[in-house]
């Protein structure tokens, strides 16, 4: 049985007041609002998912995704644990090991080879699941030495869900071992969205990232909820019109752009079947819409959210 689907809202800023904003995500329909975490124009996510989580009662808040490198894992740990206490247990922990040199460049933080940022991450990782168990942490490895119990505890057990995002082998192979959600991304080891990056997100490409996690996860397979994110979600009769439009800033012909999973082009019952084929091709049941966008697919999210 294929999971149901679940839908969720990634926003950076909001032109009407944010509480406005997150209220009107969960009057959609929409399960998570979602904030990216970088240093050019957007909310700090940490204290606008508060807000998000205060002024909202069944509306879940998650990041998509922290990097990995801009907070200490226990800081990390101790914020999102605070924030699971405060919202009634509705918190969603992405993180990755962090990919936009421009913040890097500007925040002055060192931009380490890929290898050692994954590294990297997947201590923090293991810091944070440590700081959210009953267990107190003793650890030393190659980046962290933390030795601290972890408090407070988050409501949800055993831990808030943790989202790894990627899409390169090595994070996509690491959050099928480590990961409860696998977030599918376009590979971004240039540090910028190029078209070399746009060319890694088609149907193709999507299919080799989930034989990797098939590979890497074994019998957890089954367990993990995967995610993708939509980038460009276009609800139009002009289907082929707007496929064209948007072939060429994703690197492929009109036909091929709709099969990239990054993209939903057409009516709303058009974009319900390319979103039930793509579960069934891919198993991408969480579709994250970014941007936007939120707004006008809210017809699809009505229609296919828990189906």
């Amino acid at each position: 049985m294929p999971r149901p689907f679940r839908f969720g809202a990634q926003i950076a800023r909001s032109r009407e007041g944010w509480s406005d904003t997150a209220r009107k995500c969960e009057d959609l329909g929409y399960s998570t609002l979602f904030m990216p975490d970088h240093f050019d124009d957007q909310l700090a996510p940490m204290p606008a998912l508060s807000v998000a989580a205060a002024v909202t009662s069944k509306l879940r808040v998650g990041s998509l995704v922290f990097d990995n490198d801009y907070k200490h894992p226990l800081i990390l740990a101790k914020e999102a644990a605070t924030l699971d206490v405060l919202s009634g247990g509705r918190v969603e922990l992405g993180i990755g090991a962090g990919w936009m040199a421009t913040d890097y460049e500007q925040s002055g933080i060192i931009y380490d080879a890929p290898g050692t940022r994954i590294r990297r991450l997947r201590e923090g990782v293991r810091v944070i699941k440590g700081l959210f168990s009953d267990t107190p942490v003793e650890f030393d490895g190659e980046f962290y030495h933390v030795h601290h119990n972890g408090t407070p505890k988050p409501v949800q057990k055993p831990r808030p869900p943790i989202l790894i995002g990627g899409g390169g082998k090595r994070v996509l192979s690491f959050a099928a071992r480590e990961a409860d959600i696998v977030g599918v991304n376009f590979a971004l080891t240039e540090g910028r969205v190029g078209r070399a990056a746009m060319e890694t997100g088609t149907g193709e490409a999507t299919k080799e990232k989930i034989r990797w996690i098939r590979e890497a996860a074994g019998p957890r397979f089954d367990q993990i909820e995967l995610n993708v994110t939509v980038f460009a979600a276009v609800v139009t009769d002009d289907r082929a019109g707007m496929a064209e439009r948007l072939a060429g800033g994703f690197g492929v012909t009109p036909a091929e752009v709709l099969d990239v999973p990054h993209a939903l082009v057409g009516s709303v019952g058009q974009i319900c079947d390319d979103l039930r084929r793509r579960r069934e091709e891919y198993g991408f049941s969480y579709v994250v819409i970014s941007g936007g966008a939120w707004e006008s697919m809210a017809p699809v999210v009505a229609k296919l959210t828990g189906t």
